[in-house]
């Protein structure tokens, strides 16, 4: 039978759960923008421009620093299988959803894992990391920056400085973090730092940015056999994004041109001012909930910025919460994962979402929802306690050292 097919028609969402993030006008006009072909000149140039704003958002220095068709968890996958051969020693921290992934991911490319675990919710504490190490040599490190299942923000410096006296490599998932919060991945020492285009960078989902330390190239350079996987192999990709440009794949041509102009944006603002914004307005967030009566699950001294998860009150109805605010305020939030399913709600401010007038919406919107389900605190509680935490931390001014 035949079927007509009508024109798209996709609702304008706010989207405030762990990403996408809501992407600016800029860059949807970038995106749009006629495809040329990607040994163009032009285009070339393009990818010049954008390693070296990638550079300036990573904090680095690192020559083989690029975007890898294939959302976050393909820069996860590259990050590992350039690294690991087979029997190679590989700790993973494990203290959520995406450290799981790391551990499987290095298994499934048949490295010797071991663990270092945390309740979901908490760091992995640094000298739980150096021990591991000193009791056995491993060849990488592997940890998640900001963990998107729990809204922990992982100390990096210390497990870097302890992979340096113990000669092991260290892997960072930066994928909730990168454009919210400081990624120095040269002042970590990282050796293989990712991320992904849709959460703090505010461009539309399909690559994963990454940066890669000299150290790591040798190692690279120097493996026993082939990487196993031929797409990700980054001495491959690496000739075609440098002086080379031999192929390797059609590069997706219409999201580059869109992280580019995402990541002008990001130099426009500055990162010390992007900073700032993401921290303000998550502390006014998280003064919301608390007033609402929604304990936040990550501890006051490691909470990410740019993802708030905050515990689901007894006998209130995670999804019906969640459907109403897409159904009558077209305001997505999202659910928790793994072990926190039905337990946490996981808010996100990153990029363009991160403005003060979503932080009221969500606020207000949540506690209507709240209310609908007897859970009642004082009339307005979570607004009025976010705009007093706005008036108490000025938005950022003054000059950006990291603009130059």
């Amino acid at each position: 039978m035949e079927t007509s097919r009508g024109d798209l028609n996709i609702p304008f969402r706010t989207l405030l759960g762990p990403g996408p993030s809501n992407v600016h006008p800029r860059v949807l006009r970038a995106a749009g923008i006629p495809v040329i072909g990607h040994l163009d000149p032009k285009f070339l140039e393009l990818m010049d421009e954008t390693m070296e704003l990638l550079r300036f958002a990573f904090q680095t220095r690192n020559t083989i620093t690029l975007a890898i068709p294939g959302t976050g968890s393909a820069g996860m996958e590259a990050a590992l299988v350039n690294l690991i051969e087979p029997g190679d020693g590989v700790l993973v921290g494990v203290n959520g959803y995406f450290g799981e992934r790391l551990s499987e991911m290095a298994l499934r490319h048949g490295a010797e894992v071991r663990r270092v675990e945390a309740p979901w919710g908490q760091i992995i504490e640094p000298d739980l990391i150096e021990r591991a190490l000193a009791g056995r040599r491993a060849k990488l490190v592997a940890v998640v920056h900001a963990e998107t299942s729990t809204g922990v923000l992982q100390p990096i410096k210390p497990i870097a400085d302890a992979c340096r006296r113990h000669g092991a490599l260290l892997v960072v998932d930066a994928v909730t973090s990168l454009g919210g919060t400081p990624v120095p991945a040269d002042d970590w020492g990282a050796d293989i730092c990712f991320s992904c285009t849709q959460k703090g960078l505010s461009c539309p989902p399909g690559l994963a940015p990454i940066t890669v330390s000299d150290r790591a190239v040798a190692v690279t350079n120097s493996r026993r056999s082939p990487v196993q996987s031929w797409y990700l192999d980054l001495s491959l990709i690496t000739r075609y994004w440098g002086s080379d440009r031999v192929y390797h794949h059609t590069a997706p041509i219409t999201m580059l041109y869109a992280l580019r102009e995402a990541l002008r944006l990001v130099h426009e603002e500055g990162l010390e001012a992007r900073w700032h914004r993401h921290h303000r307005l998550s502390n006014a967030l998280i003064a919301g909930l608390e007033a609402l009566g929604l304990p936040i699950l990550a501890p006051k001294a490691h909470r990410a910025p740019t993802l708030t998860v905050a515990r689901i009150p007894e006998g209130v109805k995670d999804i019906e919460v969640r459907k109403a605010l897409l159904s009558e305020h077209n305001l997505e939030i999202g659910g928790g994962l793994g072990a926190l399913k039905g337990q946490v709600w996981r808010i996100g401010l990153m990029g363009e979402s991160c403005n003060q007038a979503n932080v009221l919406l969500v606020l207000s919107v949540l506690e209507t929802a709240l209310v609908r389900q007897g859970w009642r605190r004082e009339k307005g509680a979570g607004v009025l306690a976010a705009l007093e935490a706005l008036a108490s931390t000025p938005p950022h001014t003054g000059h950006d050292r990291h603009m130059s």
